[in-house]
């Protein structure tokens, strides 16, 4: 080579690193759950996973947008963006005006950060195509409910016939992707870990098959749509210092370290009851109730948009009863036993109802009371125990309540606690049940039939409002929870009157 002769060497604004940020790039799914460790590059990944596609022909029709629960959470995502993408020198123009963040490209393409907090925000972005849409740490969301709300805008109107490329050739269709982050713990584990991380290995291709109408074809067709969940680790990244891990073996929250140090998914997530919830202690196998407890009731929590719940419950008279497996539960007298549910939802976590009318739910309370006691699951009829006092509301004159609908079908309900202070009250009635529950504590307890999962699966994991921290958030799936709350305070209130009764005599 001559003097006069340079080699051009290229220049490198981001590689990604080996193992899990490299599968992270180049999955070829529709939905990427990118979870694990803290300090893996999960937030650089979701960048460059919208960053790869800009210059390829797609213009204005690559469109995306990154969600995060609050706008100053994605201090750290727009600054990253900010670090790596003007380094390509392809004319990207970042504008934090209005509110939110956005990169547009010379070409066209276009990626925004906005925040998105409650069900009513989606009709902010109602109609709106995003072939791209990230989600920033989706633990921090309560339920599916926004996720799912936001899926409708995950579309294209891009038909690569109608823009050929200048030598006539076609782009391939643009791929509609959901780029997911997160890690273990927060008031979102339990749905995020039901719908990404129970249903397959990590790298685990997850296929669904829908067979749904083609507009573009006018015929019907099976669309698989796919969703794999990557784990990373801080180990992979070698930009980390030791500090930093030093920092997280120094949690002092167990579940918190096991959470952000392992990737563990297997953590109660630092919600309102989990200190205390022990499915040991208080989840129980399905037993007849015994003939000599007295008290059989329900209660109910009214939805039809979002979900109903129906509870079935038992009050322990003191006497042991022996379990399918042999052993002897012997709950204190005054203890709940919450034997039957039904919860009207279409999925737990998804927050969604199924839209029944008063009339349908009262004749399905009716059907399972009558099977219960044909299977002799109780010996008695159940007494009408509190509910929901919305079902008392006269939304349009001259129509009926829906506890007189439900009434007229032979369902009828005792009014709940809503007096001030009734909530937190109702929490720490809880909670007190909770660890009546545990080894060597005393009082009545509360404990949950097994086959009861609505209620098992949504309450240990309940977040605190993060502006009353001794209430529960009520953005989260609480629906089987505002019923057993109306039960433990119901429990309260017949105490109250009994110590009444006594001292008037």
């Amino acid at each position: 080579m001559s003097e006069s002769s340079t080699a051009v060497i290229p220049h490198v604004v981001w590689t990604p690193l080996r193992g899990s940020q490299t599968l992270a790039l180049s999955a070829p799914v529709n939905h990427i759950f990118y979870e694990g460790t803290r300090g893996p590059g999960k937030t650089d990944a979701q960048l460059m996973r919208f960053r790869r596609l800009v210059g390829m022909g797609y213009g204005r029709f690559w469109r995306g947008i990154i969600f995060d629960r609050q706008y100053r959470n994605l201090d750290d995502i727009i600054s990253k963006s900010q670090r790596w993408f003007s380094g390509f020198g392809d004319g990207a123009r970042y504008s934090g005006a209005g509110g939110g963040g956005r990169w547009l490209w010379p070409t066209g393409e276009e990626l925004l950060f906005r925040h998105i907090k409650k069900a009513k925000d989606y009709w902010l972005y109602h109609g709106h195509e995003y072939p791209f849409i990230g989600w920033n740490e989706i633990t921090k969301y309560p339920t599916a409910e926004l996720y799912e709300a936001m899926m409708s805008c995950n579309r294209t109107s891009f038909i690569p016939k109608n823009y050929p490329k200048g030598d006539g050739s076609l782009l391939p269709e643009i791929p509609l992707e959901v780029f997911l982050t997160g890690n273990p713990f927060g008031p979102g584990h339990t749905w995020v870990k039901r719908r990404f991380v129970d249903v397959a290995k990590p790298g685990e291709v997850v296929r669904k098959a829908i067979n749904v109408f083609n507009p573009r074809t006018q015929e019907r067709e099976d669309v698989v749509k796919t969703q794999v969940r990557i784990f990373g680790s801080y180990k992979e990244n070698i930009h980390l210092t030791p500090e930093y891990v030093a920092e997280l073996e120094s949690i002092s929250d167990a579940n918190k370290r096991r959470a952000w140090l392992w990737g563990d998914w297997d953590v109660v997530s630092g919600g309102m009851f989990d200190d205390l919830w022990n499915s040991n202690h208080h989840v129980v196998p399905r037993f007849p109730i015994p003939k000599s407890w007295r008290v059989i009731d329900r209660t109910f929590d009214w939805g039809s948009h979002h979900p109903f719940w129906v509870g079935w419950w038992a009050e322990a008279s003191g006497e042991e009863v022996v379990l399918p497996n042999k052993s002897i539960f012997a709950p204190e007298r005054g203890s709940l036993i919450l034997f039957h549910e039904w919860y009207g939802t279409r999925e737990i976590g998804s927050n969604r109802g199924m839209l029944m009318s008063a009339t349908d739910v009262a004749d399905g309370i009716v059907e399972r009371e009558n099977s219960l006691k044909t299977g002799k699951w109780i010996l008695r009829n159940v007494a009408p125990g509190p509910a929901d006092n919305q079902i008392r509301n006269v939304i349009d004159a001259g129509q009926e309540t829906i506890e007189k609908k439900m009434a007229d079908r032979g369902v009828r309900w005792t009014p709940s606690d809503k007096s001030d202070g009734s909530r937190k009250n109702g929490a720490q009635l809880f909670r007190d049940r909770l660890e009546a529950a545990l080894p060597g504590r005393e009082g009545p307890a509360i404990y949950f039939m097994s086959h009861c999962t609505g209620a098992i699966e949504t309450i240990y994991c309940l977040p605190r409002d993060e502006d009353n921290m001794d209430d529960v958030d009520t953005d989260a799936e609480d629906h089987p929870w505002d019923g057993v709350r109306y039960r433990v305070l119901a429990s309260k209130s017949r105490i109250a009157k009994n110590l009444a009764v006594n001292r008037n005599r």
